[in-house]
């Protein structure tokens, strides 16, 4: 069995520094979404915004996956460890489809 490497992004300190800010920017993003319903915000609005933080999330989404298939994935299939590399692909494609059934 295959243990999954631990950390976001492992090796690439300066994505997940971006991909944190990013976060950080949406939660803001959020905060803002919260104030717009306490303060009883047009519908039209509020979505708006809501649109918004959904295509900010699928672009880190984008860029964590990005980041597997370069690292964790590439790593694997180039390893000698072929129960590995089909772990790791068949990781990936379950990724994928999640990623694809939330849009």
């Amino acid at each position: 069995m295959v243990v999954p490497q631990r950390g976001i992004l492992v090796g690439m300190q300066t994505d997940s520094k971006a991909i944190t800010n990013r976060l950080r920017r949406i939660e803001g993003q959020v905060r803002g979404l919260q104030r717009m319903v306490e303060e009883d915000a047009y519908c039209v609005d509020v979505l708006t915004q809501v649109a918004a933080v959904q295509t900010a999330l699928e672009q880190v989404a984008v860029k964590v996956l990005d980041g597997h298939v370069r690292h964790c994935v590439a790593d694997a299939v180039a390893g000698e460890d072929r129960a590995e590399a089909d772990a790791k692909l068949d990781e990936l494609m379950a990724a994928v489809q999640r990623f694809t059934r939330a849009r």
